[in-house]
């Protein structure tokens, strides 16, 4: 399994999201270390379709429901809508169900 976290220099929400991220896989029984890919560039981010940062992706597909259809490219701030309202960090349950569905 392929475990990649995107991110910008200085965005203090990958760096906040990234122990959660080894304690979830952690909790899955998956060992596979988190490739962590740093998007510097609005070229890189439009060729990674990186949708802000931090951007969680399993074996290639980001974990974000409807992320697909997306087209807000570039390097900025990712908020994400769950239950609990926006956060700088997607839901648990979001990289549970996408940690799940590759295994």
């Amino acid at each position: 399994m392929k475990v990649e976290l995107l991110y910008f220099e200085g965005c203090p929400s990958y760096e906040a999201l990234l122990p959660e991220l080894r304690a979830l896989l952690a909790g899955e029984g998956i060992t596979d270390e988190i490739e962590l890919r740093r998007v510097e560039t609005v070229e890189d981010a439009e060729r990674e379709r990186f949708l802000g940062s931090p951007t969680v992706r399993v074996d290639g597909r980001d974990i974000e429901p409807g992320a697909a259809e997306r087209q807000d490219l570039g390097i900025k701030c990712r908020l994400y809508r769950g239950d609990a309202g926006l956060a700088h960090v997607p839901p648990q349950e979001w990289i549970r169900a996408a940690l799940r569905a590759a295994a």
